[in-house]
């Protein structure tokens, strides 16, 4: 007799609604009249996400916690605690505003960012006919919420096979909608095939891992791995699996050196779909390293942090540096991600061995401004084209302030939060990060970092020298208006920006007393 799992549906019910409005959008493209599709697609995609953030904010206030970490369902398999809630409603909140932008069609319906038929050859007569067609590939809303609810399960994996599973779930979604840019097809699919090439590999990093620390400790389980660890220490095969799951991590996040995909990926990606990875995916990696570090290793503080010491260094150095160098808007923000890993890992050693620091509300808190900041930076750079599309060059952002000054304006905005300008919502993460470190004696990590972040701040400020210290060129592009989608967008992303420099207290608070229920 097989008896039936433990679920809990009050705590599964996020996953219900991405998950189920994922499976309505493969029906809606397998059944809905093609003209008609674009429209549904959007209102599912936009239920299912707002669905799923309004559940977990729902539970949130309506479960009895007591002294206890909250639901672990599905017979064990997830741990459905404040952390992860706090995860998962930011992955949630996130993805509304990336459906919003993937929704952006303007006054222009062929200004879509997605091709209309993705099996056309690239550079064929009729690849160059979908430049005006009126259709867009509608099945990147269903793979988007997929996509979404992997990030969701990858956040409250409670053991390390359920954790690669939902980082398969939450990959190939992404692999397939990074090769439908409407424009430079032949770009955007070769971002596609090694995003999905260097994927794999991260993915087998991750699984060989997942064996090493089964084979050491009997167990796939968080908490038993944590406890075998604290009665027997960590071998060297714990520690060689440790070091392979958090490189496959580590590529999810895009910190360096393992980050060889992002500049190309961020590149030819569609745009929306750009913010969409340097949103969300950031928040999901990130909440299964400090998930995996917190719950599994917590114990053994040798084992990790002199790895994430050093991996920190090398993401803060190569960003900063290598961000210097370039000339295409989006090239600079991947290279300004792979800066920000960095600072997020000195986030992560705030925590302390004995779980005690502020190291998990303060990288949390991080991930929430970040994934706003840069969804805002993405959807502006969504307005300003030239004849070839989005104008992503440097060199045709001169003088942007004397053609739209709103646009330069929100522009430069977003870009003084980035490089941790005081009274914006970057400067009160990356301050609550640092603090957290030095409380755990990593002030020379934090010291490189200051000076990372000064190094930043310049490839940040020449833009918006550029924009308003520079005459714009007789030929420069055009602003384009943005369409209700897009405006939404900017309003949220703009005020959040703001208002979690100005008065970030209550998310701080709502933070902390996530990272005190774990596990």
């Amino acid at each position: 007799m097989i008896d039936a799992p433990d679920l809990s549906l009050a705590a599964l019910a996020p996953l219900l609604f991405v998950f189920g409005a994922a499976c309505v959008g493969v029906l809606v493209e397998a059944f809905a009249p093609r003209e008609v599709r674009h429209p549904v697609q959007v209102a599912v995609a936009l239920v299912g996400t707002g669905g799923g953030l309004a559940a977990t904010l729902v539970y949130a206030a309506t479960h009895e916690w007591g002294d206890g970490a909250g639901d672990v369902t599905a017979a064990g398999a997830l741990a459905v605690d404040k952390a992860g809630l706090f995860l998962q409603a930011t992955v949630a909140g996130l993805s509304v505003l990336a459906v919003l932008l993937f929704a952006e069609r303007g006054l222009d319906p062929a200004r879509s960012a997605f091709v209309a038929s993705a099996a056309v050859p690239a550079g064929s007569p009729r690849d160059r006919e979908q430049l005006t067609a009126t259709r867009v590939q509608t099945e990147v809303y269903p793979l988007a919420l997929f996509a979404v609810g992997g990030m969701m399960v990858f956040v409250t994996a409670n053991d390390l096979l359920i954790m690669f599973v939902a980082l398969e779930v939450l990959s190939l979604p992404l692999y397939l909608i990074s090769g439908l840019a409407r424009r430079r097809r032949l770009l955007s699919q070769e971002a596609a095939v090694k995003y999905f090439l260097l994927g794999a590999f991260a993915s087998a990093f991750f699984l060989y891992g997942l064996a090493l620390v089964y084979g050491a400790t009997g167990s796939i389980r968080l908490g038993e791995i944590r406890q075998s660890v604290a009665e027997d220490g960590g071998d060297v095969l714990v520690v060689l699996g440790l070091a392979l799951l958090i490189v496959g991590l580590l590529f999810k996040a895009s910190v360096a050196p393992f980050h060889s995909w992002t500049p190309d990926v961020y590149q030819g990606a569609p745009t929306p779909v750009t913010a969409f990875m340097a949103a969300c995916t950031k928040v999901a990696a990130f909440g299964a390293i400090l998930r995996l570090l917190y719950v599994a290793f917590g114990t053994e503080e040798w084992t990790w942090r002199p790895l994430v010491y050093g991996v920190a260094i090398v993401s803060m150095v190569v960003g900063a540096v290598l961000g210097l160098t370039q000339t295409d808007l989006k090239r600079m923000l991947a290279y300004s991600s792979i800066a920000h890993a960095g600072f997020l890992l000195t986030g992560v050693l705030g925590l302390g061995a004995d779980g005690e620091g502020s190291g998990l509300a303060a990288t949390m808190f991080y991930l929430l401004t970040y994934g706003l900041t840069t969804l805002g930076a993405f959807a502006v750079l969504t307005l300003v084209r030239d004849g070839d599309g989005e104008a992503g060059h440097l060199a045709q952002w001169a003088g942007l302030a004397s053609r739209s000054p709103l646009t330069a304006a929100v522009m430069a905005l977003f870009l003084l939060a980035l490089a941790g300008i005081p009274l914006t919502a970057g400067f009160t993460g990356k301050f609550a990060v640092f603090r957290a470190a030095v409380e755990q004696g990593a002030w020379p990590l934090v010291l490189v970092a200051v000076l990372a972040s000064a190094v930043a701040a310049f490839f940040y400020l020449r833009v918006i020298v550029l924009m308003y210290f520079s005459p714009p060129a007789a030929d420069g592009p055009t602003v384009g208006v943005p369409g209700v989608p897009t405006t939404v967008v900017l309003a949220v992303t703009a005020s959040a920006t703001l208002a979690l420099g100005i008065l970030p207290g209550a998310v701080l608070d709502l933070a902390e007393q996530a990272a005190r229920f774990v596990g």
